[in-house]
């Protein structure tokens, strides 16, 4: 099956055309090697992606035939991220809304000024 049929079918993208941009960037390897989304993938296939600041490690374990529900997706794959890397993630997302809360618009001058004095303190 195709790398990015494959990575559809266990959802970790939405559409093909998502895990095809993907590849065009770059984001995708199988086995080590650059992925073009044609390439094909086999079971005990290692594939590694980057997405949502998120860099997954999975290996194939069988094919799907298509499409398959969100229950039954670690019949096909087995997820080999650590742990430490969903931890980092919402250590980022704690950080974003400790320095400015979202919705309260564009930093004021004396906002900037502040946060270049904090910036040459470090």
């Amino acid at each position: 099956m195709r790398v990015d049929k494959y990575l559809w079918c266990v959802r970790y993208y939405k559409t093909r055309n998502m895990v095809t941009e993907a590849c065009k960037k770059n984001h995708i390897t199988v086995n080590g090697q650059i992925a073009k989304p044609s390439k094909e993938v086999f079971p005990l296939d290692k594939i590694t992606f980057r997405k949502d600041q998120i860099t997954y490690l999975i290996s194939v374990l069988e094919i799907p035939q298509n499409r398959v529900g969100a229950k039954l997706v670690d019949i096909y794959r087995k997820d080999e991220t650590p742990p430490e890397t969903f931890a980092h993630l919402e250590m980022l997302k704690l950080s974003k809304e400790h320095y400015r809360k979202t919705g309260t618009g564009r930093p004021t001058k004396k906002d900037r000024r502040d946060l270049d004095g904090l910036d040459l303190e470090n």
